[in-house]
C-alpha cells in the first residue's frame, strides 16, 4: 500500500520507516529540507535506538523516501499519517495546533477523493472536529476524504518497538464511516496479525485516550515521588516501598520508579495540555489533582538543589560540581525539559562550577545551554570536584567502578537522583553518598 507521513519529527520520522517494515511503500513529506536530505541518506536528525539503520535498509531499497512537496506527497498516496509537532504554546499550557491547522489546509485541495487522513499527533479532545471543518473549506468540491484518529504511545529509546509490537493501538473513525476500519487494518496487517488489540472507537474517545494515559503515568511517577520525601524525612527507603507496592497486581512495578522526575517533549506537555482542556470544558474539579502531579515534578529538581547544597555544607557558591547526565532519560539525545539540565542550570546560577558528560546529548546540550561546561567522559567529568550529581541512568554510570573514580574527584561526595547506582558498593568505596528516598 501506498503511504504518506506528514511530518517527519520524532514521531513521523520513526513512524515512516516502520511502516516500510511492514511492507508498504511510504513518502515522509517535511518542509525541512535540511531534514529532509538527511532521511534520504538513512539519517535520522535525532539519537533513537535501531531507527538509523531502520531508515537506511528502506531508503536504500526504496521503499522509503522523503519529499518537501505536500503536492507529491498528496498524489503519492490513498493513506496520509499526520505526525506534525504540536509543541505547548508559550503562555499557557494550551497545545499549538497552528502547524497542524496549517498542513491540512495545504493537503486538502491536492488529496485524491476517498484518501484517508490517519491523525497521530497528540492533540486536545475537539482537534478532528476542528481538521474536519477545515478539511470541508479547503477540500476539493465534492470530494470525499475520511478522517480517522490513531494515537501514538511510544517511548523515545524505545520507539521502533513501540510502533512494530505495540501493546495496543487505538482507532477513532467519525459517525457511519465504514470504510476507514477496513483501510486502517490494511495498512496494519502484519501487527494485528501477531495479536496487538486494536481498540475502535469515537474520534473523542480517541483523541483522550493519548493524554488520559500519559497523566495516569504521570500520577503514578509524581506518587512514589511524593513517597520518597516521606521516605527521607521518617529514614524509610523508597525503593522498598516501590518493590512492595509494585507486587501489587492493582498497581504494578511500570512507572513506580523514584528518582528526579519526569521530563522530554511529551510527558510534561502533554499533562498540561490534558489540564489545560479540560478545564477550558469545565471539568476543573475533576482534574485539579493533575496541577498538584505537575508541582510534585518540579520540587523533585528542586529538592535535589537543596540536597547538593546540603552535602557540599551549605553552599554550592564556588564549589566545582559534575553532573552526569543531560539527556531527559537514557537511549536519546532528547534535552527537551530535561530534569538534569535543569538541576546543572539552578546550581550554576547559585554559583557553582558545574561540568555535564553525556553519551550522547552533549551536542544539544552545548547549544542550549553554553554557560555550562563540558567534559568527553565520566571520569574527566568529575576530576578535581566537590560533588558528583547523577542525573541521567545511563547504564555505562552504573558500571563505574567507585574505588577508581575516587582518585580522580576533589572529594568523594555523590548524590543518586536515580536510585540505580549501587549504594552499597560506593559507600564501601570510601563515598558519602545521597540518594532520593533513602537515608
Amino acid at each position: 500500500m501506498k503511504i504518506s507521513v506528514i511530518g517527519t519529527g520524532y514521531l513521523g520520522a520513526t513512524h515512516a520507516a516502520a511502516m516500510a517494515e511492514l511492507g508498504h511503500q511510504v513518502l515522509g513529506m517535511d518542509t525541512d529540507t535540511h531534514k529532509v536530505e538527511a532521511l534520504n541518506k538513512g539519517q535520522a536528525p535525532f539519537v533513537e535506538r535501531g531507527l538509523d539503520e531502520l531508515l537506511a535498509k528502506h531508503t536504500t531499497a526504496g521503499t522509503l523516501r522523503f519529499t518537501a512537496s505536500y503536492a507529491e506527497a498528496a498524489e503519492f498516496a490513498d493513506v496520509h499519517f499526520l505526525g506534525i509537532g504540536t509543541p505547548q504554546q508559550a503562555d499557557s499550557g494550551a497545545y499549538d495546533l497552528s502547524h497542524l491547522h496549517a498542513a491540512v489546509r495545504r493537503l486538502a485541495p491536492r488529496l485524491r477523493d476517498h484518501a484517508l487522513i490517519v491523525g497521530k499527533s497528540t492533540v486536545p479532545v475537539g482537534t478532528a472536529t476542528q481538521l474536519r471543518q477545515i478539511l470541508t473549506e479547503h477540500g476539493r468540491p465534492g470530494s470525499n476524504i475520511h478522517l480517522a484518529w490513531s494515537p501514538e504511545f511510544l517511548r523515545e529509546s524505545f520507539a521502533v518497538e513501540d510502533t512494530l509490537r505495540p501493546d495496543r493501538i487505538v482507532l477513532g473513525i467519525e459517525a457511519g464511516d465504514t470504510t476507514s476500519e477496513a483501510v486502517f487494518r490494511a495498512v496494519y496487517a502484519e501487527i494485528l496479525g501477531t495479536g496487538s488489540p486494536l481498540i475502535v472507537t469515537d474520534l473523542p474517545t480517541a483523541e483522550l485516550i493519548k493524554g488520559a494515559a500519559n497523566a495516569f503515568l504521570a500520577t503514578k511517577i509524581s506518587f512514589i515521588n511524593a513517597m520518597a520525601e516521606l521516605c527521607e524525612l521518617t529514614g524509610a527507603d523508597v525503593q522498598q516501598l516501590a518493590l512492595g507496592l509494585g507486587h501489587d497486581q492493582r498497581i504494578g512495578f511500570k512507572g513506580m520508579r523514584p528518582g528526579l522526575g519526569f521530563g522530554g517533549g511529551c510527558l510534561p506537555k502533554d499533562l498540561l495540555g490534558f489540564t489545560h482542556r479540560a478545564e477550558e470544558l469545565g471539568a476543573d474539579q475533576a482534574v485539579s489533582f493533575l496541577r498538584q502531579v505537575d508541582a510534585i515534578n518540579r520540587r523533585r529538581r528542586e529538592h535535589t538543589v537543596q540536597l547538593a547544597r546540603e552535602v557540599l555544607g551549605g553552599t554550592v557558591a564556588g564549589k566545582r560540581i559534575a553532573v552526569w547526565g543531560a539527556a531527559f532519560k537514557p537511549g536519546t539525545d532528547d534535552i527537551r525539559d530535561s530534569p538534569a539540565l535543569a538541576v546543572a542550570e539552578a546550581l550554576h546560577r547559585a554559583g557553582a562550577e558545574v561540568t555535564v558528560h553525556d553519551p550522547a546529548a552533549m551536542e544539544n546540550a552545548r547549544r542550549a545551554h553554553p554557560s555550562l561546561d563540558y567534559a568527553d567522559d565520566p571520569v574527566s567529568a568529575v576530576t578535581g570536584a566537590a560533588l558528583l550529581l547523577h542525573l541521567t541512568d545511563w547504564p555505562q554510570y552504573s558500571e563505574t567502578d567507585p574505588a577508581e573514580l575516587r582518585r580522580h574527584i576533589a572529594a568523594p561526595k555523590a548524590i543518586d537522583a536515580r536510585g540505580t547506582l549501587d549504594t552499597d558498593r560506593w559507600r564501601q568505596a570510601g563515598w558519602t553518598f545521597r540518594a532520593l528516598g533513602r537515608s
